[in-house]
């Protein structure tokens, strides 16, 4: 755990201490579960997000793909009587897909992050509006799926199984970026990505292999999500969900400039919004404002990120003074 992460740990349990001072509900066993369901569902997302703002990209589809992908899995079960498994493994498919369009699109014709995944956010969009012809999707009365439903909704010893699931993938994420040569790979790309590409680096193909990562994430979200709302309405399902993973990555020590942050800092970040979202709604405040809210907190996030980058530029050019004045008084 870096300073910043046990500094990001320690104001957690600041807010943690002072809203349950506020408002004692929210040490309540019952909140505490559903804040951690939340935390799950939304920390699956973050985490694909956070490997791609390590490149230096953004992907700001992954609301639209919830939707997509959520209604065609829903569709799938319900409707076309397709076993679970195997419309998981297509969505899984279709998540793929995606995320080496976008991959090849950014590398390949050297489009913008930015514009290419605004694309896809209003095309995913309008593909799942079309899908259902514009009407809310969902499971038929009494339609049951025991081992899915207890999977992604039910709980296992009063942990909520989508907590569980987080904790499981942010190891495997945690072990691919910090402990693996496609993980040094991805911070050079992120830091310098011409420097990378010299120094033999197919940084092409780690792009590529963070976009698909970040859109596989997304879909296991997605079926979390689906799962959890039993009905999506294609029109207003997964609004502004990138915005959670963006400032949950940022948050977490993230830079937008690319190359920096840590596993346990994305982490963390998603614990801390859903906190500050769990204040805003234990105090009464307009369920209006948490767009605010989150506006706010990314705002802090960019402007502490470029006050420790001059901090930083400032310490390193201080210490080289420092070194070459023994040089110069020699002279």
């Amino acid at each position: 755990m870096t300073k910043k992460d046990l500094g990001l740990l320690i104001l957690i349990l600041v807010v943690g201490a002072v809203v349950a001072a506020i408002n004692p509900r929210f040490l309540l066993p019952i909140n505490l579960a559903n804040t951690a369901n939340l935390v799950g569902m939304f920390g699956i997302s973050a985490l694909g997000q956070a490997f791609v703002i390590m490149t230096g990209g953004i992907e700001l589809s992954v609301g639209s793909v919830i939707a997509l992908t959520g209604v065609l899995f829903v569709d799938l079960v319900a409707n076309q009587n397709v076993p679970w498994p195997l419309a998981l493994a297509i969505v899984l498919v279709m998540g793929v897909v995606i995320g080496l369009v976008h991959g090849l699109l950014i590398t390949k014709l050297r489009l913008q992050p930015f514009v290419v995944t605004l694309c896809g956010l209003l095309i995913y969009r309008g593909l799942a509006r079309f899908y259902t012809k514009d009407s809310t999707a969902g499971f038929g009365f009494g339609q049951k799926f025991p081992e899915l439903e207890f999977i992604t909704a039910g709980r296992s010893f009063g942990v909520p199984n989508s907590f569980i699931a987080l904790l499981i993938i942010a190891v495997i994420m945690w072990v691919v970026l910090h402990r693996s040569i496609f993980g040094r790979h991805l911070y050079a790309v992120g830091k310098n990505e011409e420097a990378a590409r010299y120094s033999g680096i197919r940084t092409s193909v780690v792009i590529i292999a963070a976009y698909v990562i970040c859109q596989v994430l997304t879909v296991v979200s997605a079926v979390y999500f689906a799962m959890y709302t039993r009905s999506i309405a294609p029109s207003a399902h997964g609004n502004f969900y990138e915005l959670y993973a963006i400032a949950a990555a940022v948050l977490g020590g993230f830079s937008l400039r690319g190359g920096e942050g840590s596993i346990i800092g994305a982490l963390l970040g998603v614990v801390l919004l859903q906190e500050l979202q769990n204040l805003v709604n234990l105090l009464g405040i307009p369920s209006s404002l948490n767009f605010a809210v989150m506006g706010t907190v990314i705002l802090i996030g960019v402007i502490a990120d470029q006050q420790l980058v001059r901090f930083r530029a400032r310490r390193t050019n201080d210490r080289k003074q420092v070194a070459a004045l023994p040089t110069a008084a020699g002279e």
